[in-house]
């Protein structure tokens, strides 16, 4: 007993280390059965609810680790112990370094449930999966990168400097990749606002095509001619971007022209004669039918009418059902389509017969 009071180990005696690690050990077993009885439970109960404020605490609890129980025990056990001793400041600061580093894998098993719900919720979309990891990512690096500075702060480093040199460097870098950045904001953009999305056809100027990957740095369409048109995000986001996928419904104007010659009374006819033929087709909206203009060649009609359903190829099966029926009805009626051409007017022709006169007497 003597040597367990007298010898000392970072200004305690053994006996008080003795008492210190029997603590630790007692109550690092109860926070192992507690864990073992109450967390489960309450894992079990969250399951049958549909609140997910329970399923957010079932998975923290469910995330606390074992070194996390036992950094806590040694805090409680060193609570008992009121001698100033050095080691105290440093126990301490292992207890701080072991909450941090809990807070850090509770921070990440948030954010993976937060991330796995919004999957869900948006059906497993390859666009949402996308945004949702990236974000997810960005958010990670954040946590970690605090709580690592909160950690030097705390075992005494001074992080003013390594904060300062960081910004200073952090605007070198980001001077020397200054573009790649902006790709890289755009992209956030991009899958945060989903102004498109895998799958979509894309307008941009005389440029079109699918979107069939969005990068970091670049998004990638498919034209219809088969090849690859690659964006830089920057770019793409400061265009006028047509996103045709999103179209819900079609507006289509087209022009039938007749010939000059057609009579008055059929004329006056033919704007209900194009809308027979626009109602007579399914899966569309008839808007009007007039007579527009009289052009160089023809008399001009104009009709529109709304296709319901986005789909290109579902508008062409429409409009070539109503040219034919609008082909059959005029040929019935006997109403000319007009085509280009041009009728020559001559005021007066030389006399014939006084030419032929003329021509008698020089001979």
């Amino acid at each position: 007993m003597d040597i367990l009071t007298s010898q000392e180990f970072f200004g305690w005696p053994l006996l008080d280390w003795a008492k210190l690690i029997g603590l630790w050990i007692l109550f690092t077993a109860v926070g192992l059965g507690v864990r073992r009885v109450f967390f489960g439970r309450f894992t079990t109960l969250a399951a049958r609810t549909s609140n997910r404020v329970d399923d957010v605490v079932a998975e923290l609890l469910g995330g606390t680790r074992t070194f996390f129980l036992a950094v806590v025990a040694l805090w409680i056990a060193v609570e008992y112990r009121t001698d100033d001793a050095p080691a105290t400041v440093t126990l301490q600061r292992i207890v701080f370094v072991g909450l941090l580093l809990q807070l850090g894998l509770w921070g990440n098993d948030v954010i993976r449930l937060v991330a796995s719900w919004y999957s869900a919720a948006k059906n497993e979309d390859p666009a949402q999966i996308t945004a949702v990891t990236a974000v997810g990512l960005v958010g990670k690096i954040v946590l970690w990168s605090v709580l690592f500075l909160v950690a030097l702060d705390n075992i005494g480093i001074d992080i003013t400097a390594l904060v300062a040199g960081l910004g200073i460097g952090g605007i070198a870098i980001a001077l020397a990749v200054q573009n790649v950045l902006q790709d890289l904001l755009a992209y956030i953009s991009i899958v945060v606002d989903q102004p498109f999305v895998y799958g979509d056809f894309l307008v941009l100027n005389e440029l079109s095509g699918t979107v069939e990957h969005i990068g970091i740095k670049s998004t990638r369409l498919r034209s219809l001619s088969g090849e690859q048109i690659i964006f830089s995000n920057t770019d793409l986001l400061s265009s006028r971007v047509r996103n045709f996928k999103r179209m819900y419904e079609r507006r289509v104007v087209f022009q039938v022209g007749v010939t000059y010659d057609t009579p008055h009374e059929k004329l006056k006819a033919i704007p209900d004669m194009l809308r027979a033929a626009v109602e007579a087709s399914t899966d569309v909206r008839f808007d009007r039918a007039h007579l527009k203009a009289f052009g160089d060649f023809s008399i001009n009609f104009e009709t529109v009418y709304y296709v319901l359903v986005p789909d290109f190829a579902t508008h062409m099966d429409r409009q070539q059902e109503m040219n034919l029926a609008i082909h059959l009805r005029f040929t019935e009626e006997g109403i000319d389509f007009a085509f280009p051409t041009q009728t020559l007017h001559i005021e007066s022709l030389p006399d014939q017969s006084a030419a032929s006169g003329a021509s008698d007497a020089q001979a």
